[in-house]
């Protein structure tokens, strides 16, 4: 089994350029033209089209869905890949393609951020009572990935080895030999045995089959979705039914805040103000437990969409504290791979109106208002900036720090949150509120 590297290129500027990786185990043909399918992975286009030396030969490919094989003429092929609606190329490739065989091209990522990979379907059959499974990480924004094939209830993972680990954006398993029959698929972050990113019940890999499973990106960008297909034959879809949740403590006067979601606890009289770590529950309807200075607070329970990330902002006087159930979106900066970007997001749990953030003198969000978060803006990493909190009503920025780093593809949250201060610090000019730095990713 050998893998070969190719070169991708691009038709777009907002595109990243797609490195594939063309994987073969033998075989060869005397045919001038091979059968190749399009997979749609993206997160940003409903429907794909293919096309070859400007003939379309895939049409209006869904998300985890795949175009019929069609034959391509092997002698220097330009290869497309176009939204069905405007017909925009989003990735255009070149690559050697042998007589009589069958690829898969696997399109991912987000807009701005476009890949592709070349999946030569060419692999020797498992023997009886086998089958060969391909894990395959296509999901950059979540990092590095262990997956875990298992015969177990649920994923505690408690002494379970991984068939897989460390797997980077872009990477694959190579094909493992397992036994044939129906397992959990429990996918963590490396090294991270109850950091579950994705929980698939039940895949069946039939004797002498030849599988691959497609790691994908979620909106939320920390937990991935599940993608699998047959050698030659039938796509199947795990979506994500998970959602990772968090509560930020913003009280006036130091208050505490104890919450759960779904049973599963937050904080525990956390005195404000204080960051949460998040917690994996089921997406859909939730039970939210709130108590502030061991007070019950009634809140509207959210709705947890599959997939993303979220924040519980309490906030306020604790005498009538106020939630605000934020949606994060935690995916790297685009291009974060190949740039120096950096993703930053202000967050302002201070009663008053009118918030900004400056990074390295620069604007990154304005009057922000009361329990809201600005929209994500990027900024060039630095080993060593200034970055001041501001707003109207001070003189002074509420927030500075002139040796902040931020490296590069890091992603952020500055929460201005009130504090007990009552004299000025370094960092927080102005007593009674200060910024609450939080380092999101990687």
């Amino acid at each position: 089994m050998r893998f070969t590297p190719w070169a991708t290129r691009l038709a777009l500027t907002l595109s990243l350029s797609a490195t594939a990786l063309l994987t073969a185990c033998g075989g060869s043909g005397s045919s001038s033209s091979a059968q190749v399918r399009l997979i749609n992975a993206t997160r940003s286009y409903p429907q794909l089209d293919l096309t070859a030396n400007d003939k379309t030969v895939g049409s209006k490919v869904g998300y985890a869905a795949a175009s019929d094989y069609s034959s391509v003429d092997t002698n220097a092929p330009t290869i497309r890949v176009q939204t069905s609606d405007t017909g925009t190329s989003i990735s255009a490739l070149s690559p050697n393609l042998t007589g009589g065989n069958n690829y898969t091209i696997i399109t991912f990522g987000f807009a701005g951020a476009i890949s592709s990979r070349l999946l030569e379907e060419n692999v020797d059959a498992a023997d009886a009572n086998k089958a060969k499974l391909l894990i395959y990480n296509l999901a950059p924004d979540a990092g590095a990935l262990d997956a875990y094939l298992t015969t177990a209830a649920d994923c505690s993972l408690a002494t379970e080895t991984p068939l897989t680990s460390n797997l980077s954006g872009g990477t694959n398993s190579g094909y493992i030999v397992v036994n044939s029959g129906t397992f959990r698929i429990c996918v963590t972050g490396y090294g991270r045995r109850t950091d579950l990113r994705l929980n698939i019940p039940a895949v069946t890999l039939d004797s002498t089959s030849v599988n691959t499973l497609i790691l994908t990106a979620s909106d939320g960008g920390v937990l991935v979705n599940g993608v699998t297909f047959v050698q030659k034959g039938a796509v199947k879809n795990f979506p994500n039914s998970q959602a990772r949740v968090r509560t930020v403590a913003a009280l006036a006067n130091g208050g505490t805040v104890t919450s759960s979601i779904n049973n599963q606890s937050m904080f525990s009289g956390a005195i404000s103000p204080l960051i949460s770590d998040y917690v994996t529950t089921s997406s859909g309807a939730s039970t939210l437990t709130v108590q502030v200075n061991g007070v019950d607070k009634t809140f509207p329970a959210p709705t947890l969409t599959a997939g993303h990330d979220y924040t519980m902002l309490v906030w306020g006087d604790p005498a009538s504290p106020k939630l605000a159930p934020l949606d994060d979106d935690n995916r790297l900066p685009t291009g974060a791979a190949g740039t120096a970007d950096v993703k930053i997001r202000v967050v302002n749990a201070l009663s008053t109106s009118g918030v900004g953030l400056n990074v390295g003198f620069g604007a990154i969000a304005s009057n922000v208002a009361a329990g809201t978060a600005a929209p994500s803006n990027t900024t060039g990493s630095s080993a060593s900036t200034q970055v001041d909190m501001t707003i109207p009503t001070q003189a002074l920025s509420i927030y500075t720090n002139s040796t902040l780093a931020l490296p590069t593809g890091s992603v952020w949250t500055f929460f201005a949150v009130p504090n007990t201060a009552t004299t000025a610090t370094t960092n927080s000019p102005v007593p009674g509120m200060t910024a609450l730095p939080k380092r999101e990713r990687p």
